[in-house]
């Protein structure tokens, strides 16, 4: 029997495929700027707009959305304009919002364990029509955003100081980063789950610099590694009934660690079938005296 005549799964599959394409558009950003462990802390925040959501029966993904987006504005003007660092700024983010998630969630009366592990490690099969409409026009959103002010972007991850010179609004572009993670971590929560969202950002961005040396080619490589992560975790978690999350991930990892083995396979036989060169004699030769 074909699993895709069921509707959740095309939902799941649909998904899937957007969020695929969306979180590596912003991850090669973040992993440019060395905040691959940004969305980690955005999803632990995340879970506090959950237990909001279950708290007062409302929909998590957006009590998600709106608790995620100010937690990452709030640490993103933390850092700029106070004396906390990056990093600590993150560790706070992690705490405070893992400790508030799991207070929320345990006061709510949708406390149970099934339904908390649903956002923690993802749970496509049950994603409502809703939730695909929410993750559609979010998805696009971000998607949009990435490729529009891609070249502002890129010089703000590349150089703040030289961007900052040359006239860029550095400030409302990093919000504009803050705010579009703290939306792919919420509407990839139903794919990946909380919990390694990250990875979904990541490792896409991570296995197509092996390949690529141009930032555009790099984007669109990990986008296709995303996509096809994401599409292929979906089909698969469903002929072998395992978590679709993990299975989305695990298969982003393979595909980084198929390409490391085969472009270092390739340097070595490449530098084997190259013969030596001659060293040319240098034009000056300083004679001590």
């Amino acid at each position: 029997m074909d699993l895709f005549e069921y509707d959740f799964m095309l939902r799941a599959l649909t998904g899937a495929l957007i969020i695929g394409l969306a979180a590596p558009s912003l991850g090669v950003y973040l992993v440019q700027r060395r905040l691959s462990l940004i969305g980690d802390g955005i999803g632990h925040v995340a879970l506090t707009g959950v237990g909001v959501g279950l708290l007062l029966h409302r929909s998590p993904v957006i009590a998600a959305v709106i608790v995620s987006v100010i937690g990452a504005v709030g640490v993103e003007l933390i850092r700029q304009r106070g004396r906390t660092s990056g990093d600590l700024a993150l560790a706070l983010l992690f705490y405070g919002g893992i400790a508030g998630g799991v207070v929320l969630v345990g006061l709510s009366n949708d406390s149970s364990n099934a339904n908390l592990m649903q956002y923690l490690f993802g749970s496509l099969v049950t994603t409502s029509p809703q939730d695909i409409v929410v993750i559609g026009v979010l998805g696009v959103l971000v998607l949009a955003a990435m490729l529009a002010f891609r070249p502002a972007l890129f010089a703000v991850c590349n150089d703040e100081e030289y961007a900052r010179v040359s006239g860029l609004p550095v400030r409302t572009l990093n919000l504009l980063m803050a705010v579009t993670a703290a939306v792919t971590v919420t509407i990839a929560m139903r794919t990946v789950g909380l919990l390694l969202v990250s990875a979904l950002m990541v490792v896409p961005v991570a296995a197509a610099q092996q390949v690529t040396r141009g930032f555009r080619t790099t984007m669109a490589a990990a986008m296709v590694i995303g996509v096809g992560a994401a599409g292929s975790g979906v089909v698969v978690s469903a002929e072998i009934d395992t978590a679709p999350g993990a299975t989305t991930v695990i298969l982003a990892l393979a595909v980084f660690v198929a390409i490391s083995v085969g472009t270092a396979t390739w340097r070595v036989l490449r530098r084997r079938g190259t013969p030596a060169h001659e060293v040319e004699p240098p034009d000056v030769v300083l004679q001590k005296v």
